[in-house]
Formats: structure tokens, sequence, C-alpha cells
């Protein structure tokens, strides 16, 4: 198998792996009983969560991930919703943008033209946390259309303000439920959101100041791209999965670091506070 290095920059968080070396003490962890696929994603979002300010983020997986790195790594971050609401503090799981639990509490609510012209056009959105139908090696997202433009096979919401975050935002974190080539695909059925290496080489318009997809957690394992304009490179892979496994699900030829790490199976608290205090309809979680 040919592997490629990771690129230069920081470290995959630690949080986010099975910790080694002697005397290492961590939470107790669930077994492979106690959780699900979904809840894996989840907590290994979490974790790549600790020490971020900011975060713009969608609804689904990605409120599920900001609420409890809100619970654990991460008490003092601040959640924005593409509504307006701005250091929100939702007193229950959010349902959509406009879920009166999102308002309760907020440090503020503003129009959204001033949450798209100051707060995120502005620079101040460390992380726009969304998910994707296609992503490609680029980090470039499709959530319009699965199939040709004019006949389907499946048309989806569109962009919403993803495009927008993408290019503002200053790292994207994407969440997607299936690892396979309809998803990773060779090349986008449509580009909805595109990185700054596919607005680049449009070589139109305003070039975006971000740095865009720097991290994806599928159910397989997670890709980091950590130069602006490089690839997704695999550094860690779930338990129970191989590399070659996610090689074979990828539509590319994926580059592989050299030292590719099990993502940390998810604590039993953490699962709890999923199941009992975040989640408890299972709306999102399954």
């Amino acid at each position: 198998m040919n592997t490629s290095p990771t690129t230069t920059g920081a470290p995959a968080p630690s949080t986010a792996e099975a910790p080694h070396g002697p005397g290492t003490t961590t939470p107790a962890a669930a077994t492979a009983a106690d959780y699900t696929q979904t809840e894996l994603i989840v907590c290994a979002a979490a974790k790549m969560l600790a020490g971020k300010g900011t975060v713009f983020a969608g609804i689904g997986l990605p409120t599920l991930a900001v609420d409890l790195a809100h619970r654990t790594v991460n008490p003092d971050v601040e959640l924005i919703y593409e509504s307006g609401v701005s250091g929100a503090h939702p007193e229950a799981m959010a349902e959509g943008i406009a879920d009166s639990v999102v308002v309760s509490g907020a440090e503020a609510v503003v129009t959204m033209q001033a949450l798209f012209g100051y707060v995120l056009q502005g620079g101040n959105v460390d992380v726009g946390f969304l998910g994707a139908a296609q992503i490609d090696r680029h980090g470039s997202l499709n959530t319009s259309v699965i199939g040709d433009w004019e006949k389907p096979q499946v048309r989806l919401p569109g962009s919403g303000g993803a495009t927008d975050i993408m290019a503002n935002a200053g790292e994207i974190f994407v969440i997607i439920r299936r690892h396979d080539h309809s998803s990773f695909p060779a090349a986008l059925d449509f580009v909805t959101s595109p990185s700054p290496v596919r607005a680049r080489e449009a070589g139109v318009g305003i070039q975006p100041q971000g740095h865009g997809v720097s991290v994806v957690i599928t159910p397989l394992g997670v890709l980091r791209r950590e130069d602006t304009y490089g690839e997704l490179v695999l550094t860690h892979v779930h338990p129970g999965v191989t590399v070659d496994e996610v090689r074979a699900a990828t539509g590319w030829d994926l580059q592989v670091a050299d030292d590719v790490r099990t993502t940390a199976e998810p604590t039993a608290e953490e699962v709890r506070l999923l199941r009992e205090e975040i989640d408890r309809v299972r709306l999102y979680l399954r």
C-alpha cells in the first residue's frame, strides 16, 4: 500500500485518539456494545472542539457535538446559529436554527444580515461545523443535488449559509454519516461550497479568507487537511477499521499519514450525556 506523509502543521488533537504510554489514565471507555457508530462520531468531533472559541454550528450531529463539548472539554465554547443567535445557551436540544430554545439565554440575537456581514465575514468565527452529502479530496462540499442537475437522483436542501461559512470561518469541521464512493467521489456531482483550492482554480471573485475544511469525521475514521491548498489525509481510523478499508471506500487515491492512530472510544459518561441529557428523544442519535 502506498502512503503519503501528512502535510506540515499542528498535529491531530490528542483528545481524539487513544492515549499511549505507561501510567496513562483516562475515563472508562464504553464497550463496543455500549455505543453506536453515530455516538462514536459525535464524541470524536466534540473532543476536537477543545480550545476552540466561536463555533457556527449546523443543526443535526454538529449540534450534538457542540453541546457535548460544552459539557466536557470546552465549557467556554460560544455557539452561533444561522438564524442570528450569537452566544447561544440552549435550554434543550435545538430541532432547528429558529427553535425557541436557542434564543432563551442567548448573549445576543441579531438580524441574519448582521450575523453574516459583521460576525462571520468580519472574521469572528473560529470553526464552522457543517454536514454534507458529498465531499472531494480538497474539501469542497455538495449539498445541492446527487446526479445530473436537470434530472437529479436526489435534490438536496442546497447551500443555506454553508457557502458563506466555508469562505469566512477560520476552519471547517464536517461530520458525514456515510463513507463510500458516492459520498467521497473523485468528482462532485455539484459544487455547493467550494474549497479554497476550487476558488483559486476559478480565478474570479473574492478569494475565501478561511482555511476551508480542516477535519472530516466519518463512520470509518478522521481525515485532516492542514495545508490550505492541500488534500485530505487519513489520520485516524475508528476501532475495528483498517486503513485499507478506508482507502477502498474513498473515490480517489487517499493520502495516509505515516502514523495513523485509532480514534478513542466514547467514555461511558459521554454516552450517558448524549442519551440521557442531550438527545433524549433520539432525534439525531441512531
